[in-house]
């Protein structure tokens, strides 16, 4: 499976009858077959819109482009509210990496050039190399839930057994690694303005993925240096550091809470399902408005998972397909801060626990 490039996704009328979806850490066959069938529900929306495009396009970078001129006015006079523009500027910056993001999957337009085409400009404003970011994200999409396929494209996680394995030090840097203030502070910094620069862990496998990375990196080169003979380099620093710093830390946010809640999915090949996985290991996150609007309903993501052929636009009318969806994983705004604490995969209780729980496990 990790060499799959695209996600699976099929086509069905909804089925109404009492479905009974088991608790997510009981496997069964009949939690894969209802996955399969929900597949099969929600491939009619699986069609891009031309207009609905083109419009999240406009309604997203043209505000964005006002907020990041004013912040460029406020800097020097009033930099309290740049600081507070920059906000709402990151808030769209998150909106144009889910964008970004749909053309990753070629689902954002009907044309696979203008897709590739469009997430590669995208890129050097979200500091993301397309095609580098689109084959790893599919390498996610394809093995999410395999405890043996893991190391590309996700958060690292350890087992139980493989944490307690480990010497004293490698302990310590996981935990360190899991560590709230790593995961949203130096972790998306690090992923975003330096691993994103060159990002060895792929491109070892793909070498022509080095291209992509090359004029990334050149795209953002050129633009700042355009910028900052424009207006100054220290003013487009003050400017757009703050937007890169949130923007960031809300992209890896949004990723960690779509799979790392207590009951999500992980098995061996031997008893790893596509299907049950994708409803399985990812949560629906229901955000309140504004927050939905911004995220592009990625929040969504257990159908965005069963087919990522779906753009962001049509996600919630599948909601209104499958009902069950509404309930299977959800995760509210002031829940989803308490996943923070998972950190471990316990395979015998089948959930994530916390270094506490572990703790008294052992005890």
């Amino acid at each position: 499976m990790m060499n799959q490039t695209d996600c699976k996704n099929g086509k069905q009328k909804s089925d109404k009858t009492d479905l009974i979806v088991e608790a997510p850490h009981s496997r069964s066959n009949k939690r894969q077959e209802l996955a399969r069938q929900w597949a099969k529900t929600i491939k009619p929306h699986a069609r891009a819109s031309t207009r609905q495009s083109v419009l999240q396009i406009l309604n997203t970078t043209l505000p964005l482009i006002i907020l990041w001129v004013a912040m460029l006015f406020t800097v020097n006079k009033a930099y309290w509210l740049t600081l507070l523009l920059s906000v709402l500027a990151a808030a769209f910056t998150v909106r144009l990496f889910m964008i970004q993001h749909d053309c990753g999957h070629r689902s954002f337009f009907t044309s696979r050039r203008l897709n590739d085409f469009v997430g590669t400009l995208i890129g050097i404003v979200t500091l993301t190399p397309h095609e580098y970011w689109r084959s790893a994200h599919n390498i996610h999409h394809a093995a999410c839930g395999n405890l043996e396929n893991r190391g590309i494209g996700d958060i690292t996680l350890l087992t139980k057994a493989e944490y307690l394995n480990l010497p004293f030090w490698r302990r310590l840097a996981y935990r360190l690694y899991r560590n709230p203030l790593i995961i949203l502070g130096i972790g998306p910094i690090y992923l975003f303005v330096f691993k994103n620069r060159l990002p060895l862990d792929l491109i070892f496998q793909r070498p022509m993925l080095l291209i992509s990375v090359m004029l990334t990196n050149i795209g953002i080169a050129g633009t700042i240096v355009g910028l900052g003979l424009s207006f100054g380099f220290l003013d487009i620093i003050k400017v757009q550091l703050p937007i890169v710093l949130l923007s960031s830390t809300i992209g890896v946010w949004l990723f960690y809470v779509q799979h790392q809640f207590e009951f999500t999915y992980w098995q061996k090949n031997k008893d790893w399902d596509f299907y049950e996985s994708a409803i399985a290991s990812s949560s629906y996150y229901d955000l309140p408005q504004p927050l939905r609007w911004f995220s592009s309903d990625i929040g969504i993501h257990h159908i965005h998972h069963l087919s990522c052929r779906i753009p962001n636009y049509n996600l919630k009318e599948c909601l209104t397909d499958i009902p069950t969806l509404r309930t299977l994983n959800r995760i509210g705004l002031r829940e989803s801060f308490h996943c923070l604490r998972f950190a471990l995969w316990d395979e015998d209780a089948q959930r994530l626990i916390s270094f506490r729980k572990l703790r008294k496990l052992k005890a």
